[in-house]
């Protein structure tokens, strides 16, 4: 939004200590949504996008909306299509969007009892938000019986696990998709691989993202062709058949195999690292793309992408996803030609320091994706700090 001639400042909330760094940039307190839409009046903010999921499903754009502030994003009842895998998978269902078999249980002993006759290997999802974790892949009853128990007893997932979702298990190679959608048209922009997994080879305990490749080598005109009959015209048809009407992204996760191309989830939003690897291929104004989308003419813009390729490799701390230890300085950064975006981070004293588990991306470019991976890695190589993970294997 920075890179806009029209734009002249942009508020982060609470913004971290990589946005304290960015050009245009000004981080404020988050306190409440109430406070944004009250900063946002003051201030005469021009647009507003929230990132986090949980603000969705909360209902900020509604809020917004009621006040006459323009936001960007779906208001709360399609919000609820990421918010809750019951409600998407039933939606899916309905508007014949191509998915797994699944069924839902709020009963633990039912779930339980459901396994018995499974075939194996399946899913279970915790049906709420859970930061990209509340999914567990079983190989066998003894691992689905755990994970339900995970989910619903021990609570491992908080309120996210007082429904299970059991869904058959999609063999097959994932890519993403991010589209706009302005209540009229959907517009698919580049397609992504994301690496959810920690460790190298696609093992280990899944993350919110190790790192990304735009476009997905895999996703070619036949796929895009499947994308487009079997899931995107089918979720656009079922937006308007329900009212659904928004501004906003809506994140479609694939999987696709012999059978064609699945639906695995939706997300309602700029989904990260997919969005730091795709949007940086988009030419032209986001500014002005997205004010489009608010009066419904997204169509009305001419979306074009660079060639070539875009590589995305996180750099978090040792033990993410699990315990992992904060406050370790950040250096190297100053002399890297790459686009780094930082995510778990806060600027102490003038110096930058790791504050969560997944700390930074390192965003390159190139003419293909090899050149793109190693001016990626290169920069990767040069930025430091104790206990630093990142997968080297990413776009392999």
């Amino acid at each position: 939004m920075a890179k806009s001639e029209k734009v002249e400042v942009v508020y982060c909330a609470p913004g971290n200590g990589g946005t304290e760094l960015e050009e245009k940039c000004v981080n404020i307190p988050f306190e409440s949504l109430e406070g944004m839409a009250d900063f946002a009046q003051e201030k005469g903010i021009d647009l507003t996008i929230p990132g986090a999921e949980v603000y969705l499903c909360d209902g900020v754009v509604d809020m917004f909306r009621k006040r006459g502030l323009k936001i960007f994003g779906p208001h709360k009842e399609a919000a609820m299509l990421e918010g809750s895998k019951s409600l998407a998978k039933d939606f899916m269902k309905k508007h014949k969007v191509k998915t797994a078999a699944y069924e839902t249980f709020s009963d633990k002993d039912q779930a339980l009892a459901y396994l018995e006759s499974c075939p194996y290997p399946l899913v279970v999802k915790a049906d709420g938000l859970a930061a990209g974790k509340g999914v567990i892949i079983c190989q066998d009853k003894a691992e689905a019986l755990d994970a339900v128990n995970l989910i619903m007893v021990d609570e491992a997932f908080g309120a996210a696990g007082s429904q299970v979702v059991i869904e058959e298990f999609l063999e097959g190679k994932e890519a993403s998709i991010l589209a706009l959608y302005d209540g009229f048209d959907i517009i698919p922009f580049l397609s992504a691989k994301d690496h959810k997994k920690i460790g190298e080879g696609e093992t280990g305990l899944n993350t919110g993202g190790m790192g990304v490749i735009a476009p997905n080598p895999l996703v070619d005109d036949n796929i895009m062709e499947q994308f487009t009959k079997d899931i995107m015209e089918p979720t656009v048809a079922g937006l308007k058949e329900e009212n659904l009407s928004f501004a906003g992204i809506i994140f479609f996760g694939l999987m696709i195999n012999e059978r064609g191309v699945f639906l695995l989830e939706y997300n309602m939003r700029f989904g990260d690292p997919e969005a730091q690897t795709v949007l940086p291929m988009f030419e032209g104004d986001w500014f002005d793309f997205l004010n489009l989308s608010l009066e419904g003419r997204a169509s009305d813009y001419p979306v074009k992408w660079k060639k070539g390729s875009s590589c995305c490799v996180v750099m978090a701390s040792g033990g993410y996803p699990e315990a992992y230890d904060k406050g370790y300085e950040i250096s190297g950064y100053e002399g890297i030609s790459s686009k780094f975006f930082v995510a778990g981070g806060t600027m102490e004293g003038g110096k930058l320091k790791t504050a969560g588990g997944r700390v930074l991306n390192v965003v390159a470019q190139g003419k293909d994706l090899e050149e793109a991976r190693a001016k990626a890695y290169a920069d990767v190589d040069k930025i430091k700090f104790d206990k630093a993970v990142f997968r080297t294997d990413i776009g392999l």
